[in-house]
């Protein structure tokens, strides 16, 4: 019998605005953040996911950083990153910093890694965008061995090489849990598979079955190479209410605001509500009534065998009180309707 799916929460720290319209400081952000982990992890949620940014619109630069906070007020919930860039940051640092919050959080430390879909870190740190591929071809490589906590040899391109080093603070149990996290090219699905690391597919826009040659590539390339199956998750965004109108009347000025925000950077027209409706209808995303989204969420995982779901719950400027009430309609109706519904087919 196949376990439960596991059933996560992630945001990005997104600045959200108070009940006149401005926006909160960055640090009531992140102490908002906390305060949604913590009711997550009372409820009953599997994980909890911080994403990592460095610009105005997000609060959070430093997951693990807000993680380790996390991981002393909580008991229960895995708690990862929601991506780590990690093209734009050295490994051995990243595992340091997780190994930490895996010593706080007593083993619920994950890593999600990926290339990310916002590109400032680069220069912020010093990168140049042309070496986007071999810095997280090199870097994914490194982490790949630190991951489970031995003596590391190694040699690159993009940083110092390594002889027999040990990295502090040791892992008390097993391998740093590491998932790799794609938008769907054929390469990145298939790295995972060469990795044998677990696949995150990052939906953010169309249907959910057009993802599943991916998670069919993915399956093929670890028979291929000879590895056992390892678990597939989804990360998409949504937000829940008590109904399906008021879910989107509640998310849909929010929502548009961060993504004409960032589609104005990319050279995205304005999404209308038109795009946004057919999204909620039949895309990526999951929202409404806990029993829509619940429902919605049975048929990704049953399309695309997942073993994981999870639900980025901030959307833009969208209050903080709204994000802790989706939470709670989450964990306390959403989860046990899926489970209800994939257990009877």
């Amino acid at each position: 019998m196949a376990p439960p799916v596991s059933l996560g929460l992630s945001t990005f720290g997104d600045v959200t605005h108070d009940a006149a319209g401005a926006p909160l400081s960055q640090a009531q952000v992140l102490r908002n953040v906390v305060e949604q982990a913590v009711l997550a992890d009372r409820l009953g949620v599997d994980f909890f996911g911080v994403g990592e940014h460095h610009r105005a619109d997000f609060a959070v630069s430093a997951p693990e950083v807000v993680l380790a906070g996390i991981a002393t007020r909580t008991t229960r919930i895995r708690l990862g990153s929601a991506v780590t860039v990690l093209s734009s940051d050295d490994p051995v640092r990243v595992f340091e910093r997780f190994s930490t919050v895996d010593a706080l959080s007593n083993g619920r430390a994950e890593v999600l890694v990926g290339r990310g879909s916002f590109t400032e870190s680069f220069p912020l740190f010093g990168f140049d965008l042309r070496d986007y591929h071999e810095l997280f071809e090199d870097r994914l490589d490194l982490f790949a061995l630190l991951r489970h906590g031995g003596p590391v040899t190694w040699k690159g391109s993009t940083r110092a090489s390594l002889t027999d080093q040990r990295v502090y603070p040791p892992l008390e149990r097993g391998a740093l849990s590491t998932w790799i996290a794609v938008g769907g090219t054929p390469e990145s699905v298939v790295r995972a598979a060469q990795y044998r690391l677990p696949l995150m597919l990052a939906i953010i826009g169309g249907p959910s079955d057009r993802f599943l040659p991916f998670a069919q590539l993915y399956r093929d390339a670890l028979r291929e190479l000879g590895a056992d199956p390892l678990p597939v998750g989804v990360h998409s965004p949504g937000h829940l209410a008590e109904t399906d109108a008021l879910a989107k009347e509640q998310v849909f000025p929010a929502f548009k605001a961060m993504r004409d925000r960032i589609g104005a950077e990319r050279g995205w027209g304005p999404v209308g509500r038109e795009e946004f409706e057919r999204e909620v209808a039949q895309g990526a995303l999951y929202v409404g009534s806990p029993e829509t989204v619940a429902r919605k969420i049975a048929r990704t995982v049953e399309t695309l065998g997942l073993a994981r779901f999870d639900l980025k719950f901030s959307n833009g400027p969208l209050a903080h009180a709204l994000s802790l009430k989706a939470i709670e309609l989450y964990a306390t109706r959403v989860m046990p309707r899926v489970r209800e519904l994939l257990a009877s087919g």
